[in-house]
């Protein structure tokens, strides 16, 4: 049987499955990490992408790779293919004050007429995480570096073309050939300069926006593959040696569409996500265009809609709650489910790291109804818990504010598999939550798209293979309106 790989490059590793093409069994696997910091030298995602193909028992035996990747990233290169600077990562806030001057410039001077005409656009009103504001800060901040730029490329497409064997001379085999970057909508949809509804749907660069930010557009963009086009072949040295004609590359997706693909999600399906970054997403036939910013309309990996509220907040408030409490995750879910809903009204606002749903990119964490009777250890963890939640929970509400169906809410991430965090969400969120099995999605996406392109280059008629993924649990809903009256009463204040 053939043999497909699914790569996951996000913000703290690389993450490689190996299935079999047809059944979707788990043949394999490797990892390695990826460096911290929100600014990196993309040259460790290769060195980690290569660790991780070793640590998974080589790539030679694969038909077909395709890689899903952390959106937003600015990898600028020059005309010999060299970054330009270090990547400049999705939760990096540098360009908040730039993301602002964009939006307003598009409204000549008005914030909400902008705000509308960004949504309008692309799908988005812009936030310091988006691409496009990136580049303006760079054009601003770093002139010398913004004059040497003559491609930008995204994490998952400066991947993609290195495992084809492009990059600069002497690190690799076929040189800098820039006009082989190749990158998919979800992807793009997620730069602020490429509108996926233009042309019926096809998806198409905002040249015109591109300009705005960046002051010119004659930089290379990758070419924007449909869902099962491949973008070429990987370099025997990398993956396929062992592969008559060599293994496909996917287009590749955002981590958040490859997530969904490898959850098999359609219209009505909700995933909640609590990783680095806390991410509510949703299917839908068109995307939305919210100009509160609430909602980011982005485009899926199949041809659909993925409509997100993102914020930056998630799994590391419990981390931030472990180190004040000086406990483990166990004992943290111990201590969280030792208190009452509500915690008796002690109640963390979590923008700990600023936050980008809502947009607050200065703001700091806030923690409320401090006395002495909340102040224990357990109220403190119980705090935190539903602070985190509360964020994601206004997300779904937001979701429902544009219409978009809720038919099924998915929880997954790291987090997800907390009893706590299990326990407490239901509560939070007041809906039936499923919990699949803990798996990793982006990469199982990708590797579910490898295998679709293989199946269409090998039959043109043949279609997506049926991969499934199993519910461990499902959980009744158990509303508690405390616990989201106090958040709402606090959220807001200064």
């Amino acid at each position: 049987m053939p043999l497909v790989a699914g790569v996951d490059t996000s913000t703290q590793s690389c993450k490689i499955v190996v299935r079999d093409a047809e059944t979707g069994r788990l043949v394999r696997s490797g990892s390695a990490k990826h460096p911290d910091g929100t600014a990196v030298d993309p040259r460790h995602w290769w060195d980690a992408f290569l660790a991780a193909a070793d640590d998974a028992g080589g790539l030679d035996d694969v038909a077909a790779i395709s890689v899903g990747g952390q959106q937003h990233g600015l990898v600028a290169l020059d005309a010999e293919g060299r970054v330009v600077r270090d990547a400049i990562l999705w939760n990096d806030t540098r360009s908040a004050d730039a993301a602002e001057d964009l939006v307003r410039e598009l409204g000549d001077g008005d914030r909400a007429t902008g705000a509308q005409a960004w949504a309008d656009a692309v799908g988005s009103v812009l936030v310091a995480s988006l691409t496009v504001t990136k580049l303006r800060w760079l054009r601003d901040a770093e002139p010398e570096n913004a004059a040497r730029v003559a491609a930008v490329a995204l994490p998952h497409d400066w991947l993609t073309w290195r495992i084809a064997g492009y990059g600069p001379e002497g690190e690799s085999p076929l040189g800098p050939r820039l006009d082989a970057l190749v990158t998919d909508r979800s992807d793009a949809s997620g730069t602020g300069y490429y509108d996926a509804e233009a042309d019926g749907g096809a998806g198409a660069y905002r040249r015109d926006l591109l300009r705005l930010a960046f002051g010119r557009d004659d930089v290379v963009l990758p070419r924007v593959l449909a869902p099962t086009e491949p973008g070429g072949v990987a370099h025997p040295g990398v993956a396929g040696a062992g592969v008559g004609g060599g293994a496909l590359l996917g287009p590749g997706a955002g981590d958040n569409a490859g997530a969904s693909l490898g959850l098999g999600m359609g219209p009505g399906d909700i995933a909640i996500s609590i990783g680095t970054s806390g991410v509510v997403s949703a299917v839908a036939p068109r995307r939305t265009a919210d100009g509160s910013g609430a909602i980011n309309g982005f485009a899926d990996a199949t041809g659909n809609a993925l409509m997100l509220a993102v914020t930056l907040n998630a799994a590391r408030v419990l981390d931030a709650a472990r180190s004040v409490l000086g406990v483990d995750v166990d004992e943290l879910a111990r201590l969280a489910l030792a208190a009452p809903p509500g915690a008796d009204g002690l109640v963390l606002v979590p923008y700990l790291e600023g936050e980008r749903t809502p947009n607050r990119p200065d703001a700091t964490g806030t923690l409320h109804g401090i006395r002495l009777a909340t102040s224990t250890r357990e109220h403190l963890a119980r705090a935190y818990v539903e602070g985190m939640l509360c964020g994601l929970a206004d997300g779904l509400d937001a979701l429902r504010a544009q219409g978009v169906p809720v038919e099924r809410v998915l929880l997954i991430g790291g987090a997800a598999q907390s009893p706590a965090v299990q326990r407490i969400a239901p509560q939070v969120l007041g809906v039936p939550i499923s919990v699949p099995e803990p798996g990793e999605y982006v990469a199982d996406g990708a590797a579910r798209q490898a295998a679709t392109v293989l199946a269409v280059a090998a039959d043109a008629g043949a279609g997506a293979p049926s991969w499934s993924t199993d519910v461990v649990a499902t959980l009744d809903a158990d509303p508690q309106p405390v616990v989201r009256e106090q958040y709402a009463a606090v959220r807001d204040l200064a």
